[in-house]
């Protein structure tokens, strides 16, 4: 199985949490682990937030890169990443849920794409049948 590893799956990982060690164990699993190059600005704004240390931020950064391929943004990414959000929108609407960001429709694009799961605990994909989900 391909699999794309979103932001919220990197965080859990990285916490040692109990859906962070799924996370380990599903990308052991997969055949190829993708994580698109946006998610690694995610991340590092997250923890720049918090006020984590610019070094340990790239040690962060720099497993991403080490144990996944990084998928960036190009003309196909981008166009696919429009349709995904007006389809991520819609679900949010029919949900009641806050709107999804450009991020998640770039991550939804980069699964759509490579014909891969997302590996997920963000409500914004739930149900999706490209969703492989974090319980």
């Amino acid at each position: 199985m391909r699999i794309v590893v979103d932001s919220y799956a990197w965080i859990e990982l990285f916490i040692g949490s109990s859906e962070g060690e799924k996370v380990r164990e599903r990308m052991l699993e997969a055949d190829r682990v993708f994580t698109p190059g946006i998610v690694l600005a995610e991340i590092a704004r997250k923890y720049h937030r918090e006020g984590v240390e610019r070094e340990a931020i790239r040690e962060r950064l720099r497993l991403i890169v080490e144990t996944s391929e990084i998928i960036p943004i190009d003309e196909e990414v981008a166009l696919e990443s429009a349709s995904c959000y007006e389809d991520l929108l819609s679900r949010a609407d029919e949900r009641g849920i806050g709107k999804p960001s450009l991020f998640d429709a770039i991550i939804l694009a980069t699964a759509r794409m490579r014909e891969a799961k997302v590996l997920t605990g963000d409500e914004h994909f739930r149900e999706l049948p490209e969703t492989l989900w974090l319980d």
